[in-house]
């Protein structure tokens, strides 16, 4: 089968597989305006957020990160930044514009108020669009991917079919030079030992192992055993009993190779290979991350069913569950239900998972983002003050 996919070469030698033109809020009192652009300019991606203001310490230089990321992300071709006053729209668009990308900036104070700034937005993007369209899609090996791997809704056909599958895939894409990205740092609790042990240095591992503690001390902090809050209901409705029997289903979707790396939350991969991200467990937030460190497409699997995708990257549901493909099959992109019932191998499932991905990475699209069913949720640390 073929091991490559068509895609469009960035100036950082990134390379996307897709050619947004994006219109980036700083801060959540400029979404109004971001939306008003994408309601004028219908192939612009507008990208609202939650916070941006008000923010300190650890958590501002997060949301700064998470924001300079997204923007950079090799899938966005050029950036409109947009935010209430001109110091942190700056702030952000010369973080992105570090990694060659064409970036406007707009702050709407300048610009005389949001009516203004709308139509000054709209003439700023048109150049953008316009240039975008020139791009041509050129082919690609796997080392030029960076996929994220996700799951949500998970079930005991997850651990059985959908997630082994998705880590057979990851498997390729690292033998291939490529890069994967693991995410969710509590759903590793229970097999971060496993994970530590295929750590590249003993003392990444020992960072995986305190990662994982460290998740269980801060709810231990506010009063709350995270062992009765994970699984969660729907966890529970499809037969996994135990945050351990949970773990090792969602770790088994990264894949079987040595781990290069344990990142920040938003934080881009310096070494190809297998990589762990350290973020939280909900789909909207963990994807985020990923897409923020830089993840051309996600291999998203699903149990019992999550809709979910991020606008940025691509993300390709995949389930082992018959129930879910016949009850949202709308919302499914793979099936690997054959997995189950012995009609398909792991390694069959694999290389089909793997042809389908390749065709979404060259442009086909997702179920996801034909239905528009796509969010982007921040990280928090710190209450705002």
């Amino acid at each position: 089968m073929q091991e490559h996919f068509w895609g469009y070469l960035r100036p950082d030698g990134r390379v996307g597989t897709r050619n947004h033109v994006a219109v980036l809020a700083c801060m959540d009192n400029v979404n109004g305006v971001v939306r008003g652009i994408a309601s004028l300019v219908k192939p612009v991606l507008p990208i609202t957020i939650w916070y941006g203001r008000g923010q300190f310490g650890a958590d501002a230089r997060l949301i700064e990160r998470t924001l300079i990321g997204l923007g950079s992300n090799p899938n966005i071709a050029s950036v409109l930044v947009i935010s209430l006053e001109p110091v942190s729209a700056n702030k952000i668009a010369e973080g992105i514009a570090a990694t060659g990308k064409r970036v406007e900036v707009l702050n709407v104070q300048g610009s005389g108020g949001s009516l203004n700034a709308i139509y000054q937005g709209v003439r700023s993007v048109l150049p953008l669009i316009q240039e975008a369209g020139l791009m041509r899609r050129e082919k690609f090996s796997l080392e030029y991917l960076t996929v994220g791997v996700e799951c949500g809704g998970s079930d005991t056909t997850s651990g059985i079919a959908s997630n082994p599958c998705v880590g057979y895939v990851a498997d390729r894409i690292v033998d291939a030079g490529g890069t994967v990205i693991l995410s969710e740092t509590s759903e590793f609790m229970g097999a971060e030992h496993l994970l530590a042990k295929r750590a590249a240095t003993p003392e990444l591992g020992e960072r995986i192992i305190r990662a994982v503690a460290r998740i269980e001390e801060d709810a231990k902090k506010r009063g709350v055993d995270i062992r009765g809050a994970n699984p969660v209901p729907d966890n529970i409705r499809g037969g996994i009993t135990t945050i351990e029997e949970k773990s090792l289903g969602a770790i088994a979707k990264g894949g079987s190779r040595v781990i290069q790396d344990l990142l920040e939350f938003a934080q881009k991969p310096t070494r190809r290979g297998l990589n762990l991200m350290d973020t939280p467990a909900p789909a909207c937030e963990s994807m985020t991350g990923l897409a923020a460190g830089g993840a051309n497409l996600i291999l998203f699997s699903t149990g019992v069913g999550n809709i979910v995708g991020n606008p940025i990257a691509p993300t390709v549901k995949i389930t082992g569950n018959i129930n879910t493909i016949k009850s949202m099959p709308d919302n499914i992109d793979v099936c690997v239900d054959g997995i189950i019932d012995g009609r398909e191998t792991l390694e069959e499932a694999g290389e089909r998972l793997l042809k389908e991905m390749l065709e979404m990475a060259s442009g086909k699209l997702t179920r996801a983002e034909v239905l528009g069913q796509e969010e982007i949720a921040f990280n928090r640390i710190e209450p705002t003050v």
